[in-house]
Parts: C-alpha cells; structure tokens; sequence
C-alpha cells in the first residue's frame, strides 16, 4: 500500500510516520506535503496513492481546498486538533476522522478499516456509491461538540503552587528542551508541557504557533514587521530576549488568526 501524508508540523508527521510504520512496514509513504500549493502540485506530476492521511489546518489554508480544487479519487483519513470540521471531513471522501494527538489503537482502526473497503471495492462495484449514502446518512447523524480548552495551568513558586489564568499569559518559550510560561507582568515559570501539547490544549482562537520556540496569546502581539523573504517579525509584550519570526509558510495563516478569520 502506498500513502501521502499532508503535515506542515514537522513532529507530527515525524509521529505520524513512525506509527504507520510501526502498525504495517508493508505501508510505503511516498513523501510528507507541508501546504496546500506542494500538495497540488505533487497531485499533479503523481499518480493517486492508495491512501492519503492529511492534517486540516495547513499554514497556507484547510487542506480541503486541495481536493476542492483537484480530482483526487484516492480515499482520506483526516487528522486534526479541532473537531469543528468533522463534517466537512466526511464529505470529501474521508473514510475516517482522528484527533490529535493520534492513538495507535485510533490508528490502527481507521487503517484496518481502509483494507475492508478496499477489499468491498473489489468485489462489489457498486460498493462506492453505498459507502457514499452511508456517510451522508453517518453526517445527518453527527453532533459536533465544542472542544474544552484548558483555561488555567498550575505552576510552582518556591514551595507554593499559583493558579494562572489564560488571560494572565503572554506567551510560551521553550529552550533548552524546557518550556516556560511568561506572564504579562514578565513573571516566568517552567512548566512540564511540550509546545506540542500546548498546541492541543490551548483555544486557538487566543493561542498561535508562532514557530518552533513560541506560542503566543493574541493579547501579546504588540507590533508586526514585514521580513526577508517575506516572513514577519513580530515584537511581543513582555519583549523576549530573542527575535521572534513568523516563517514565510505560517505569514497568511498568521495574519487570518489576527484578524480572527
């Protein structure tokens, strides 16, 4: 079986890769598409895999515009941190759903389950066109909840542990393989999150994925520089001792997040 993956995050596809492999080394990944303009244009010079996995919000867009905009009869198990797009998911010829961070028994359903249909493909051909009212029907039928987001974190001070509401931070910094929380006061805490994890427990309405070393509330944004090669440079509140940069890739989708498209 050969499959793509569509991931602009760099350790989730890195995850990814490592529980396909790990669920079947039969599966053969062909390559890792890091935004909607790559994956067209390796549709396009490619032929169709058996299998895509793609993540739905990219840094130039939702990967649906891809096949939106390209024929692509290649079945697709969607991943993703939010679940407000399941049913946009299921229309464009999912076959299944997971959130992140992904579970390897989740994973592993949804590809066991791709192997059944693909044999019911083979033996009947009519199978499609039932498979498609079904997931019409499984649409009608999905009530789509609003994700909870963590709204405080516990930190230590000395022999105390402070609650620290989401209003109160500026950002998340990580260095040196550690992650601190920076207060808008410019307190600092450590605290034992990834910036991965952040990244699924965070609103995302409020919390951006700057690059690979920030996070940062909305609130903190004090002013945007155009940059070499069109990135951005941002400045913050409290100001960090290190730039902060927006790569070019992440500019279009930063920007959408600021004004809260």
């Amino acid at each position: 079986m050969k499959t793509v993956l569509i991931e602009d995050e760099y350790p989730a596809a890195e995850r990814l890769e490592k529980l396909i492999r790990k669920i079947d080394p039969q599966i053969q990944i062909l390559g890792v598409l890091q935004s909607i303009e790559a994956a067209k244009e390796w549709f396009a010079i490619n032929p169709a895999p058996d299998l895509i996995f793609s993540d739905i919000q990219l840094s130039d867009g939702l990967s649906f515009q891809i096949f939106e905009t390209i024929s692509i009869k290649s079945p697709i198990i969607f991943t993703t941190s939010y679940d407000e797009y399941a049913i946009k998911a299921f229309r464009v010829k999912s076959i299944d759903y997971l959130l992140k961070p992904i579970k390897e028994q989740e994973l592993q359903a949804a590809i066991d389950k791709f192997k059944n249909l693909k044999k019911d493909f083979a033996q009947n051909a009519s199978f499609e066109n039932q498979y498609a009212l079904k997931i019409e029907s499984l649409i009608d039928s999905i009530q789509v909840t609003g994700k909870k987001y963590k709204s405080r974190f516990l930190v230590t001070q000395g022999e105390q542990l402070l609650p620290i509401d989401n209003e109160q931070i500026a950002y998340f910094f990580t260095s040196n393989e550690m992650v601190c929380l920076v207060m808008k006061d410019n307190k600092q805490f450590l605290i034992d999150y990834t910036l991965e994890e952040l990244e699924q427990c965070l609103d995302p309405a409020v919390f951006f994925r700057l690059n690979r070393q920030f996070i940062a509330n909305i609130s903190s944004i004090n002013k945007i520089h155009t940059y070499f090669n069109n990135k951005l440079k941002l400045e913050l509140m409290p100001a960090p001792t290190q730039d902060v940069l927006v790569s070019r890739e992440k500019a279009q989708s930063f920007k959408k997040w600021v004004e809260g498209i």
